[in-house]
This record gives C-alpha cells, structure tokens and sequence, in this order.
C-alpha cells in the first residue's frame, strides 16, 4: 500500500492506495503547523480503511509550502550569486529584473567570474580558482548563506559549475548550501539562473519542511520512504528535495492532472482543478502534464525550469460572489467551514451558490434558501463560462478535447461547459491531487544542444535517448518499466555546425515499490 498527501493552501487530501485501486481518501482542512495536517490526514484515513504503518511501503507528499513562501518573500535566506561567464554576460548582472521585495529578502549580492562555455562546449575563459576564492571570502565576510552558481551555457558542459563548487565548499563549509544551475534550468543562462538563485534561497526551509514530514510520518509508525512530487508529475527522494526545493513548485497542480489521467482512464484531455481558491487549467498529453515551452514567471521572476502549462483563474469553492453574481478571485480560503453562510458564518461564497443551485450538499441548505434563483443562476453561469475560456484559452487546436473535472471545488461546475460539450467527473474527484501523488512515477529529463554532423542525427537522437534514462535509473526508477514519454528536436539555424535542441524526458515505476 502507499500514502499519498496533497498539502494545499486551503485543504490537505491524503489517499491509501493498493495498486491504483483507492482504499480510502479524506479531505481536512490545512493547518498553519504542518505535521499536525499531515498526522489529521493519517488519522482521517484510518479511521476511514485501518492500516498498519508496517504495511505502507511509500509515502508521496505534494506541498505548495515553497513557492508560497518565494512568492510572498518570507522565509529565505541570504544568498549570493555567482556568475561564470567573463569577458561575456556583464551587461546584465544577476537579478537585474527581480522585484525589490525579493532581492531585499535574498540580499540581493551577485558576483560575476571568468570561465562558460560556448554551445558546442568551447571555454569562453578559463576558470581562476584564485578568482573564486577570494570571491568566497567576500561571501563570508558579508554572512552568506547559500549560494546560487551559474555558468554559460552549463546545461552543454557543467565543468565550471561544478569546480567552482568544489572551491566554495572548501572555502565557505558544510553549512553554506550551494545550488548549480546546470542541475535545475534549462538552456538560457538568465532564466536558469534565477531558478537556481531561488532554489538557493528556499535552502533552509528545505531542511526544516522536509525534516518536519519524516519526523511526523515516523511519530506515526511509518517507516517507509518519503517522496515528494515533482513540477513535471514524476517523484523525488526526501535528500533530493532538501538540494532542490524548487522541483516542488508547481506539483499541485500537476498532481492533479495525473491523478486525473488515472481516474478518468484517458490519455490526452483537458483538466480543471478546481480548489478553494482557484481553478487550474492544463492539457494532458500522453498522461503527463504539457510543459511550458516558454519561460514562467514565479512571483515576479523569469525562470525556464521545467514546469507544467497551467492557465489559472480566481475561481474556488471559497470564492466570494458580489452583489452583481461575479464570482472571486478573492476567497476565504481555509476559513470556508467558517464564513460561508451554509456553515454558519455570514459571507456568501461560489460553495453557497452551488448549495442554493442543488448542485453540492454540504451544511445547512436553509441559510441560503433565501438567495434569489435568477442571481444564484447568473453566477453559477458566470463560473461555468469563465471556465469554458480558460480552457479554450489552453486548446491548440479546434479539434474536440474531453475536459475532466478535478478537485473538490469542481462541485461549481455545471455538467457541460459552454461550447466545449460534456465534462467527466469521475470517482474520486475531490482527491485527485493525493491521488496523483501516490501514483507518481520516477523521471529524468535532459535538455541540451547537440552539434548534428550530416549522417549522425540517428546517433545523436539514441545518445540523447540513454542519456535521459540514465538519469530516470539514478533517481531511483526500475530500468525494465522506463519509457521516453516526451522528445523534442528543435534546429538552431543561427548557431553553426547543425546545432540542434534536444529535450528528452524518460519516467519509469519507482524500483522496489
């Protein structure tokens, strides 16, 4: 059996699994103290299925604990940047397009350094350790914390990164983390940069967040291995999540979309994810989330790490509704058992609509019976057209897409979507994201550019093809069951000798579970 817990802004879901059969699911509010809504989710599922703890042989935890804290610029630690690229990339030092409140939260103290590489692997400059470390010793007189290294064109030839990596350890000790770009972005040294730079400031709280998950799944008896979701719907070990925090970005949403692939049984579809807060919209495509192919920004921040295609909009189960019948993006959030009027409080909510509407049964029905049945249609019309363009806004195609309906807030949507037919609602709705979870599979993914001689594309596409298993078998997936579920070939004409972008993403069944 396995575990798997989404640990949302609003509700925490967790799921017991046998195979792909759920044996329980539960839903419970999330609290400010994270292990006491993990121990509230374990106890919801055993009173609902008993279990013994020796049983579980995995646990699978989906948290948007980091990139609310990046967001909102709390919890961070100093960090400093460190660049390798000169005589080239001075004109536009690291974060030079950051909001103020995050470069003040981070301390905002960059570095620029010889070394980088051209695209086919060529030195720009030579790497100077004596550079490096008197860079280092900058860094320690001015209290740095963690630090975020980049280098042109990594993703080709890592070399530099990793050297100069050596030479802060040495310099600065085991208590300064030190994040390498090559191993978080992709091609395009300012995006990757930045997410390395973040992935380095949530260092600390790595730490504490993941440590805190062992220890509450150990009080419980459970001594099986901790696996956190990933951005692109795959798994990460516990040690892995402590260096790369910001893998988990955006695995709620992912989540949900996986665990809709299971749930619904298709392969290539629309997902609503509908919460208490806000609605989801992303496409599926050979079961796995569609990445952006451009870069996303996080809180104000470019960044080019793998992350899903996701269209959100202001529409919850906690989403308040005006006099005129439209409905959010403010939201009462976790504070919905309180202040909606079905449940006693005196804010009127798209959950209260959804009572008035016979559409939802929870609370008491007769505090909203009240609500005038033109105003209740209106708004319950407006939801479902703001989601039908959300949608449409996410389709690349005319062709007809199945929409599936995840989420426990997807009680507002109505049974067909205006202009996009039927929607599926299938068993297991409101937990979809725990779901997804416990049903994640190991990924490796690499993204590089490759110079293509006449008669070696052959070779170069089944080197690129190794080379992203390997990476799946190191993270820990069982070689017999990997496969490449997404590849892309993308020639560079403005770069000589063929150069080529090759993206390549293999996942595989977790070994041993």
């Amino acid at each position: 059996m396995r575990i798997g817990i989404d640990v949302g802004g609003t509700n925490t879901d967790s799921v017991l699994m046998e195979g792909d059969t759920v044996l329980a699911g539960t839903k419970a509010p999330t609290t400010d103290d994270i292990s006491t809504g993990i121990v509230n989710s374990l106890d919801g599922l055993k009173a609902e299925r008993d279990f013994d703890p020796g049983d579980i042989e995995a646990v699978m935890i989906g948290t948007t604990h980091f990139v609310n804290a990046f967001v909102e610029a709390r919890r961070l630690v100093k960090v400093a940047a460190l660049r390798l690229g000169l005589p080239a990339t001075a004109s536009l030092p690291p974060m030079v397009d950051w909001p103020q409140r995050l470069v003040e939260a981070t301390g905002g103290r960059s570095y620029l350094a010889h070394g980088g590489h051209e695209f086919d692997g060529r030195e720009i400059s030579p790497l100077d350790p004596d550079e490096i470390k008197r860079i280092a010793a900058d860094m320690r007189t001015n209290g740095v914390e963690a630090v975020a290294v980049s280098s042109v064109f990594s993703p080709v030839n890592d070399e530099f990164e990793v050297r100069a990596a050596e030479i802060l350890a040495e310099e600065l000790g085991p208590a300064v983390s030190i994040s390498l770009s090559s191993r978080i972005g992709r091609t395009g040294l300012l995006g990757r940069e930045n997410a390395a730079i973040a992935n380095a400031a949530l260092s600390a709280m790595a730490q504490t967040v993941v440590g805190g998950f062992e220890r509450s799944l150990a009080d419980y008896g459970i001594t099986a291995p901790l696996f956190l979701s990933q951005n692109d719907g795959t798994l990460m070990g516990a040690d892995y999540a402590r260096q790369y925090p910001i893998s988990t970005f955006s695995s709620g949403p992912t989540n949900s979309m996986r665990g809709a692939a299971v749930l619904s049984g298709l392969e290539d579809c629309a997902v609503v994810d509908v919460g208490g807060t806000t609605s989801d919209i992303g496409i599926l495509v050979n079961k796995f989330p569609r990445e952006a192919n451009t870069e996303v920004e996080i809180g104000g921040v470019r960044t080019n790490f793998r992350m899903p295609d996701v269209y959100s909009i202001g529409i919850g189960g906690g989403s308040l509704v005006s006099a005129e019948a439209a409905v959010g993006p403010r939201s009462v959030g976790y504070r919905l058992t309180t202040e909606a009027l079905v449940f006693g409080g005196a804010t009127l909510t798209a959950s209260d609509i959804a009572v008035a509407a016979g559409m939802a049964e929870m609370g008491d029905p007769s505090r909203v019976a009240h609500l005038d049945k033109d105003f209740v249609t209106a708004a319950v019309q407006r939801i479902a057209d703001d989601v039908a363009e959300g949608v449409d806004r996410m389709r690349t195609s005319s062709d007809p897409l199945p929409v599936v309906a995840v989420g426990g807030g997807s009680i507002l949507l109505p049974d067909r979507l205006p202009g996009l037919g039927e929607m599926v609602r299938p068993d297991n709705f409101a937990v979809a994201n725990a779901i997804g979870a416990a049903i994640a599979q190991i990924g490796g993914e690499i993204d590089q550019v490759f110079t293509v001689a006449p008669g070696t594309r052959d070779d170069v596409v089944a080197e690129a093809r190794e080379a992203a298993v390997d990476r799946a078998v190191e993270a820990g997936a069982d070689r017999d069951t990997v496969r490449i579920v997404d590849f892309d070939e993308v020639p560079l004409p403005y770069l000589p000798g063929n150069a080529t972008r090759i993206r390549c993403k293999a996942v595989g069944d977790l070994k041993g579970v």
